[in-house]
Order: structure tokens, then sequence, then C-alpha cells
């Protein structure tokens, strides 16, 4: 690009970051949006606005034998909100790619699985998290986000706050699952998390200002996934509600 259209892309890719954010994009959603047009724009060496429907066309028909379809959807939908939101612009261009639906169901372990999971699990931190991601169907960041203001015991429910979506519910809170937590809190008695960063001291765990590390957690859950010999794919879905004494015999 010369000096004028790189100046002209900057322009518009400073443009096209504060439309993400005006959007509410997630900063995942504005780091993947941004990088599509940075892509597109580094194929061809111009800047996005100048490019035509056969550009386009072969780009994304390279882009398919190159990435995943996962990939092309992102790459598409970034395009199209840089031109409806920055060129101001509808996007004309929505069929030069129509990426396939596949449809999957997940694994879903079974009672004795889980219950193979939280046995082999040793720290108890784990045990309890453990039973809270399958007994309430919660995604990893909403059990790690949990809060003690969070339990409801006297309604038996949870408060999951800005789960999938932004959205905020309730979920059933089972006797076990509410006694497991109990029995945790008890332990390290952070005013604030159920899950708080175990680093250091029980002092230091007490006065945690962060929850537990997902890094940590999905290492953990997926090490024992693996000793269990458990096969299928690592998914947070119950069938079934594990036993009592399953979490709690074992400090």
């Amino acid at each position: 690009m010369t000096a004028t259209e790189q100046a002209r892309f900057q322009e518009l890719y400073i443009r096209h970051l504060r439309a993400l954010k005006l959007q509410g994009k997630r900063d995942k959603t504005i780091d993947s949006y941004a990088r599509a047009v940075r892509r597109v724009s580094s194929h061809f060496d111009c800047c996005p606005d100048q490019l035509t429907i056969e550009q386009l066309e072969g780009y994304f028909s390279d882009l398919v034998d190159s990435h995943s379809w996962s990939t092309v959807k992102i790459d598409r939908n970034g395009l199209q909100f840089f031109w409806k939101y920055v060129l101001k612009t509808d996007w004309q261009w929505l069929n030069i790619i129509k990426v396939p639906k596949i449809q999957t169901l997940p694994d879903i372990l079974t009672l004795n699985e889980v219950e193979r999971l939280i046995l082999a699990t040793r720290q108890l931190r784990y045990r309890v998290f453990l039973l809270v991601t399958y007994s309430m169907g919660l995604r990893l960041s909403e059990a790690l986000a949990l809060q003690v203001g969070d339990i409801d015991a006297q309604r038996k429910q949870v408060h999951i706050r800005r789960g999938k979506g932004h959205k905020d519910r309730f979920v059933p809170l089972p006797d076990l699952t509410y006694h497991a937590l109990r029995s945790l809190w008890q332990k390290h008695r952070n005013p604030c998390w159920l899950f708080p960063n175990a680093l250091g001291s029980m002092e230091s765990v007490a006065q945690a200002t962060t929850h537990m590390d997902r890094g940590g957690a999905q290492a953990a859950m997926k090490a024992v996934v693996t000793q269990c010999g458990i096969k299928k794919k690592f998914q947070f879905i119950l069938s079934g509600t594990a036993s009592p004494h399953t979490c709690l015999s074992k400090a």
C-alpha cells in the first residue's frame, strides 16, 4: 500500500475497532473481527473498501483451502460488520461464501463416569468444582465466577451472572452441591469467591481477590479425564446426580 492508502486503512481500522466496542462486542469477538480486516488487507495489500466481488470470491476460495470453516465464518462476519458499520454500506456479497451447518451432539457423561472423575480428583476444591459444574450444567467460566452472594440457600438456587450472551439466569441448587460448596467455603472462608485463587497459605486464599485460574482448572479436569480413561470429548454435561459421599469423603 502507498502511504496514502496506509493512512486510509489506519483510519478505517480505528473506526472498525470503535464500532465493535460501541456495538457491545466481547473482547474475543473484537480481536477476531479486527484480524479478519487485517488479513484481507494484507492478502491484497490494499484498503478493503477497494475490493471487488471477484477479489473476495478468490480470497474466500483460498481461505477455505487453508483454514477451518470456523475461521472462514468469523472472517465473513468480520468483513460484513466492517462494511455495515464502518463503510455504511449493505453487505452485498453474503452469498460469496456459505458456511455449511454441521450439527453434532455432545458426548454426555454417565452418572458412573462423573463419580469416577470426582473420586479420582485429589484436591477438594477441584472435586467441588467438578460437582458444581456438572450438577448445575454450568460453563467453566460461569462456575469459576461464582461468588458467595450468588447462593440463595433458602430458595435453593444460584444466580449466574453474565452467562452466555451476557445474560443473567437462575439455576436450581441441588442439596448435595450446596453442602459441598458450604464445606469448601468453611475451609477457606473467602468473603467473595467460592473458588478463590489458591496461591500460598490458607490465609492468602481467604484474602484472594480473584477467582481460581481458568487454565489451572482446565488442566486439572482434563488430567483426571485422561487418568480415568474416558475417551469422550470433554463436556460439562451431567447425566444423573453424583452421590453425596463422593465429593466430601476425601479432603
